[in-house]
């Protein structure tokens, strides 16, 4: 019965590791939750931003201010990329680079250099694999990124952007529309391009003028953008680690079944083999 004992082995291994995938099922999915509800509680804020830049941006004002400035060619871009630390979560991390690198590609082709500055270990890892420089990397952002995290990321990007040493930024996250669509985007961060306005126009009473508003919501405009891409990048993640172990779970389960069946068919030949003997050898004593 040594294949029967092995079967029993393969059968309780099997069963350990649907445990497992199980378990980071749910965590995956508590997780999740959170990070949709940090999705949607920072969506409104961030129209509401774009709203007030649209009604007050006009090109007079646009002028003055660096972080409108459109460069006459883009000599020097940088990209950043939002990865996961941790994979198990199908081809999240996968999408996200192919992403990346297809925009460094485009770029590139339009004559730009291009600075590489990732968040994550495992695009960290991708492009240090391939050899690539990268300008910047982060590993200390996890699954609840802040505001804090955010400034972190693109205040010096904006700075040198503002001094002209940096003719665009770019970042390449997951964009979360649903528990089941979360396509790798890229989206130009500066120079900050105001959104069209929308619905009928509103009456502003400003206090001060128009300017002064302007240049406080602008660095306030572009940091909000680098967080929505944070929070909805970790709401894309825990979705698709969900999705993976689920699958896991599914196999798993399916391969106890398969794995109980030959057991079971592999027991009764056994019992019949044996019966067979009995009967031969009580045959062979008459």
């Amino acid at each position: 019965m040594a294949k029967g004992r092995e079967l029993k082995g393969r059968i309780k291994s099997v069963e350990n590791t649907r445990k497992i995938t199980r378990t980071m099922e749910m965590v995956a999915a508590s997780k999740m939750k959170r990070a949709t509800d940090r999705v949607a509680a920072a969506r409104p804020y961030a129209l509401a931003l774009g709203e007030v830049l649209a009604r007050l941006v006009r090109p007079e004002i646009a002028e003055k201010f660096p972080l409108l400035r459109q460069p006459a060619s883009k000599r020097k871009v940088a990209l950043l990329l939002l990865t996961a630390n941790r994979g198990l979560c199908g081809a999240f991390n996968t999408n996200l680079i192919r992403e990346a690198r297809a925009r460094i590609a485009e770029l590139e082709a339009q004559g730009a250099e291009v600075e590489v500055h990732i968040v994550g270990k495992k695009g960290i890892a991708f492009f240090k694999y391939l050899g690539r420089s990268i300008s910047s990397e982060r590993i200390d952002i996890g699954d609840r990124p802040s505001a804090a995290d955010a400034a972190s990321l693109i205040d010096a990007l904006t700075d040198r952007f503002a001094k002209g040493e940096l003719d665009g930024v770019h970042i390449t996250y997951a964009k979360f529309q649903s528990a089941l669509s979360t396509p790798p985007t890229t989206e130009q961060v500066v120079p900050v391009v105001p959104p069209a306005t929308q619905g009928t126009p509103r009456d502003f009473l400003l206090a001060p003028d128009a300017e002064t508003i302007v240049e406080s919501l602008l660095p306030a405009y572009v940091r909000n953008m680098v967080y929505r891409a944070l929070v909805e990048t970790v709401a894309g993640e825990q979705s698709a680690r969900r999705t993976a172990m689920k699958n896991a779970t599914d196999n798993a389960s399916d391969m106890i079944t398969l794995l109980r069946r030959t057991y079971n068919s592999a027991r009764q030949a056994q019992i019949t083999q044996e019966i067979a003997e009995i009967v031969g050898g009580a045959a062979a004593l008459e």
